[in-house]
């Protein structure tokens, strides 16, 4: 689909998806389609190797919108449909098989922290903030996805308060990679995803995958694992082609095989 509330640019093998909902990129039904849509699309694409998340305007989402969700019908069935949708929106980003890099503009609010929690690498500008608010509109979800970056206390001290914590905060807590001035932003989170992007992309795409296989598997198995699939990139001419260009003290040119 031609998306309508979002922004996708690529170049040198970054792509930027942008959401573009204003005034404060509420997660729309149709929002969330074109998000699955372009993170599937991008998960395929060979001059993809890295991807940033951000947003337009002030706000980089201020969760689910409201208004929308309270005019569901309560017919049988609505519920049901609206949430796979939901869900299957944050599985496209973090099954995604390329980094994504969320660059936290504004405020990130409910399912809009989610969905920056989703991301592989955080960064967020100096005057962004996150909550989880549900709770203050009768609602709750999200606990999964605090429970992978906060402590057990922290999660349910978010969850049941519904409070705002700074980006500084979250910097302090090591959940985000950095907080910067918001015009240093844009450039910061481009320069680590070319950063990334000059990487193997098959080394890169092991790497992810193995974050997301190994979070529910013992450490005996988990690191058994990443050492079969250490051997597996071994023998790949990216693998053979960084020894070269480590012995050769050069910059190594990655081909994806």
């Amino acid at each position: 689909m031609e998306p309508t509330q979002l922004k996708l640019d690529i170049a040198d093998g970054v792509a930027t998806v942008t959401l573009a909902r204003p005034p404060v990129n509420a997660m729309s039904r149709q929002l969330r389609l074109e998000l699955m849509d372009t993170f599937d699309s991008l998960n395929d694409r060979a001059d993809v190797r890295c991807i940033v998340l951000t947003s337009a305007g002030k706000v980089f989402c201020a969760g689910a919108d409201i208004k929308e969700r309270a005019a569901i019908a309560d017919q049988p069935g609505d519920h049901g449909r609206l949430n796979r949708l939901v869900r299957e929106v944050f599985y496209s980003v973090m099954e995604c098989s390329k980094p994504v890099i969320a660059a936290v503009n504004g405020p990130a609010i409910g399912a809009g922290f989610a969905l920056v929690l989703c991301c592989d690498i955080l960064l967020a500008s100096e005057d962004a903030t996150f909550a989880m608010p549900e709770i203050d509109v009768g609602m709750a979800g999200g606990v999964k996805f605090l429970q992978r970056h906060f402590s057990p206390s922290y999660s349910r001290w978010l969850m049941l308060t519904g409070e705002r914590v700074s980006a500084a905060e979250l910097h302090r807590l090591g959940v985000i990679q950095s907080a910067v001035p918001a015009a240093a932003l844009p450039e910061a989170a481009a320069k680590l995803a070319r950063t990334i992007a000059a990487k193997s992309p098959l080394a890169v795409k092991v790497i992810k995958e193995s974050f997301s296989t190994v979070e529910s598997m013992s450490l005996r198995d988990g690191y058994r694992l990443e050492q079969n699939k250490t051997v597996e990139l071994n023998r790949t001419e990216d693998a053979k082609e960084a020894k070269r260009a480590f012995i050769e003290k050069r910059k190594p040119n990655f081909v994806g095989r």
